[in-house]
């Protein structure tokens, strides 16, 4: 049997010693251990010809401070390439691209800076533009991404070359010549599979994903191994835990004289240092109001303030930037929608639609709506799984549904919920919809053009950015037929005493001044996880998922709360004999950090007869001996407290 190797993966260095080492050894001629070790001397970064031609595909985002004419590679995460450590300097060719600044408005060729500073033109000019900004921000600007990153333009040697990667992603300085050398082989590699007793990976197919069976995950080591319970046969990655940690200061702490172990995800995401450093650069470089000043600075944060604008246009697939609002949360974001789409278009008799799995935040803007204008509010129940019933939620639409709003992940019980359908029906009914995206966006592809929702909304610190900044995402006409529910300064075209007109969306809806360097510092975090790449996130997640679900099963008195057969990095438990303050305390001292209450989500816990849950939630910086170290933990404690059978 043969396979034809793919020439675009290649695992980590030691793996592909080990692989060639295997295959030249039983070659003919003078394919030897020798040649190998020759290859790994040399250095094509000192040679004219450009040795890299591997483009990333987890982003079809163009890099205008790498363009492809120059040669320099983009980002190789999720590509299958091994990622190592690399020179972070600044490319000597590409210094005036910065302009000192991660994010400049660029010139057509590419590579310089437009500034409006010291012309007498007010950045504020470009809002007035109907669907474009004057200079239009290019993405995937050159954002730092580790605290070793030199922000500002410096004098280097020639011969040193850098890219805007992740700290550990460049090609090995031998794969060229060691792709040369296959060139016309015929090698045949086994094709590895995961084992048959792993269920509910392989041949699985969601709407927001498509699983492949054979998943690029952390090849087993100590700290991320999957074999302790038989789940073997992993195949070599591009992706590896442990060098993603690095990228995590904070997972460097400790808590009791122990390792922290981060399983609070669902509350906040922890902040790579890209966008720690990303957010200091701000402050110390183009720190400045935005849109309304000629100089300098202003025009340096209006830039960066706008790129961050569009990479969140392009990570959700909305049509214009246009359609990007920024606010401090999702808990703003539907409050914004409520109160002033709401209070614009809805009347007595009127009925909004949630689920019983929705946050408070998106209950009691509805509820508090409803008391004030005479709407009705009706609930879609769920099964014992935790799953919404689509059959009675298609009994609950009628002539009088003016509004559906509904989780797309429950922050309680991870329950991923069919979205694109439940939109579909709700317009079938004439209803707008929002969907909160607060626990998806960190865990699954999101298309709002394909979910076809008219709001969607979500929160910067849920996706490993900053707190104090979120989104709303709405369709453009529908946003500018809304009135603001602010007023004040930067939302406005003009103002009388007698009257006042208002920019069109966003600026309609952020009046004053906004949180700029946490938007700024969540394009960075976006920028971070288009590198990773959020499929192959959802990959390594859902294995990790699994993992834990299966040894917490093992834990005598332990019941999980949420089992539906679609779920996101949630786990919920109660346990037999402990208050759920009391299992968190107990972790805690191992270093373990949960969530214990009701999650801010009442109704669907006292659905299941809970008034609180533990609730550890996943990350992909997360590993299987984190996992492995909860459950232990929770295995003494039921040790401790023996269950009483009577």
């Amino acid at each position: 049997m043969s396979t034809t190797i793919n020439p675009e993966f290649f695992p980590d260095e030691r793996s592909l010693e080990k692989l060639a080492n295997e295959f030249f050894s039983a070659l003919p001629g003078s394919f030897t251990n020798d040649f190998l070790q020759s290859l790994q001397k040399k250095d094509p970064l000192a040679s004219k010809e450009n040795p890299f031609d591997i483009a990333n595909p987890q982003t079809s985002l163009p890099d205008p401070h790498f363009p492809e004419k120059t040669g320099i590679p983009k980002s190789v995460a999720g590509s299958g390439i091994s990622p190592t450590a690399v020179d972070k300097a600044v490319p000597v060719d590409f210094q005036q691209s910065f302009h000192n600044s991660p994010d400049p408005h660029l010139s057509g060729d590419g590579l310089s800076p437009k500034s409006v500073a010291g012309s007498g033109i007010s950045p504020s000019v470009s809002r007035q533009e109907k669907d474009k900004l004057a200079n239009p921000v290019q993405l995937n600007t050159a954002v730092p991404l580790s605290s070793s990153y030199p922000f500002q333009s410096e004098k280097l040697p020639e011969s040193k070359t850098a890219y805007n990667y992740l700290p550990y992603e460049q090609e090995q300085p031998f794969e060229k010549e060691l792709k040369e050398a296959l060139k016309g082989l015929n090698l045949s590699f086994p094709q590895q599979q995961l084992p048959v007793n792993v269920s509910g990976i392989t041949n699985s197919s969601y709407y927001f994903i498509s699983v492949n069976e054979a998943l690029p995950f952390a090849r087993p080591t100590e700290n991320t191994s999957f074999h302790n319970k038989g789940i073997t046969g992993l195949i070599s990655p591009p992706f590896d835990v442990n060098l993603v940690r690095q990228d995590f200061p904070i997972l460097k702490e400790t808590v009791n004289g122990k390792p922290l172990i981060w399983l609070d995800n669902a509350a906040t995401t922890q902040k790579p240092q890209s966008v720690i450093d990303r957010i200091a650069y701000f402050y110390q470089h183009e720190n400045s109001n935005i849109h309304r000043a000629a100089h300098e600075l202003a025009a340096r944060a209006t830039d960066a303030y706008e790129a961050a604008r569009q990479k969140v246009q392009f990570f959700l697939n909305a049509s214009s930037p246009d359609e990007i609002v920024f606010v401090r949360g999702a808990t703003e974001a539907i409050n914004l929608v409520a109160k002033s789409w709401g209070e614009q278009h809805l009347s007595s008799g009127d009925e909004i639609i949630v689920s019983h799995l929705e946050h408070h935040a998106n209950i009691v803007p509805w509820q508090q709506l409803a008391e004030r204008k005479g709407l009705k509010l009706k609930v879609i129940p769920v099964d014992e799984d935790g799953q919404v019933i689509l059959s009675e939620y298609a009994k609950l639409l009628g002539p009088k549904t003016k509004l559906v709003s509904f989780t797309q992940v429950s922050n309680a019980l991870g329950t991923v919920t069919p979205a694109r359908q439940m939109v579909e029906m709700a317009h079938l009914a004439g209803a707008k919809v929002l969907v909160d995206g607060a626990q998806s966006v960190s865990h699954m592809k999101v298309d709002v053009q394909e979910l076809n929702c008219d709001w969607f909304v979500f929160s910067g610190h849920k996706v490993f950015g900053p707190t104090g900044i979120g989104v709303v995402y709405g369709k453009q006409g529908l946003l500018n037929e809304t009135q603001p529910w602010q007023g004040g300064g930067n939302m406005i075209v003009d103002v009388t005493f007698e009257h006042t007109t208002y920019h069109n969306a966003p600026a309609r809806f952020e009046a004053g001044t906004g949180n700029i360097a946490d938007a700024v510092g969540l394009g960075a975090a976006i920028d971070y996880v288009n590198k990773i790449g959020i499929d192959l996130i959802y990959q390594y997640e859902h294995y990790l998922l699994m993992y834990a679900t299966r040894l917490l099963k093992e834990v005598p008195g332990l019941r999980l709360i949420g089992t539906a057969k679609d779920k996101a990095s949630v786990l919920s438990f109660v346990l037999e004999g402990y208050k759920t303050e009391e299992v968190g305390k107990a972790l805690n001292e191992e270093g373990i950090a949960v969530r214990s209450g009701h999650h801010c989500a009442q109704p669907i816990l006292r659905r299941f007869g809970v008034e609180a849950t533990v609730r550890p939630s996943l990350a992909f910086y997360n590993t299987c001996g984190e996992i492995d170290t909860l459950v232990a933990t929770l295995h003494k404690l039921r040790s401790a407290k023996p269950i009483s059978f009577r």
